[in-house]
């Protein structure tokens, strides 16, 4: 049910969702990603999928299962979630790609002295990986979150021309219940809710 709702959302965050500015024409060929691998306790298997605008101008990695938490009801090894994605991009010949703009949302709620961990970072494969951008989110805090990494134009990476280089996409939530009260229970989620998919990578196209 979960699934159907975010599908049904699709056609309308595209939409709504931006093109960052000094975007690269794109291809008129339908792109299409292969997820190869899915690792990590925050996105078991058949938890993530990945859906590809129709206009080739972003994609949507959409988790049902992502939630961090600590305190009452946690279990020992709940306080942090991961999830690690290896995507093969099918790119029409003559045009390489990079990640100009990346959004991360969810929902958090953290007592009073807990706090929040957002981190991520994307990468090709067979390159180094980039700086790991962290968030802090500190309680009490009840409320929907949403953060936006975006690339300078002339600091986009992007995938070598010819070669079929894989993209990671790794993040991790955490939950540290520091002095909130430990008869309470923080967390916090990246996932969809209420027909909202929350994870957006926008396409930097160029031309080999």
């Amino acid at each position: 049910m979960r699934k159907a709702t975010a599908a049904a959302a699709l056609a309308v965050l595209f939409t709504l969702s931006p093109t960052p500015a000094n975007a690269d024409p794109r291809p008129a060929d339908r792109v299409t990603i292969d997820v190869v691998t899915v690792n990590g306790s925050g996105c078991r298997q058949g938890s993530a999928e990945v859906v590809v605008s129709p206009d080739n101008t972003s994609f949507w990695v959409i988790y049902s299962d992502y939630l961090a938490q600590a305190g009452k009801g946690a279990g020992a090894t709940d306080f942090r979630k991961n999830c690690q994605l290896n995507l093969q991009v099918n790119v029409p010949q003559g045009f390489t790609y990079g990640i100009a703009e990346a959004t991360y949302a969810g929902y958090g709620n953290l007592q009073r002295g807990a706090t929040g961990y957002q981190y991520v970072n994307y990468y090709f494969q067979g390159q180094s990986a980039t700086n790991t951008w962290k968030h802090t989110f500190t309680g009490p805090f009840d409320d929907n979150w949403s953060i936006t990494h975006r690339t300078e134009f002339a600091d986009i990476v992007h995938a070598p021309c010819g070669e079929k280089k894989n993209l990671n996409v790794n993040s991790s939530l955490r939950v540290d219940k520091g002095t909130s009260d430990p008869n309470a229970n923080s967390f916090m989620t990246m996932d969809y809710t209420r027909g909202e998919v929350r994870t957006l990578y926008h396409f930097s196209w160029k031309r080999c």
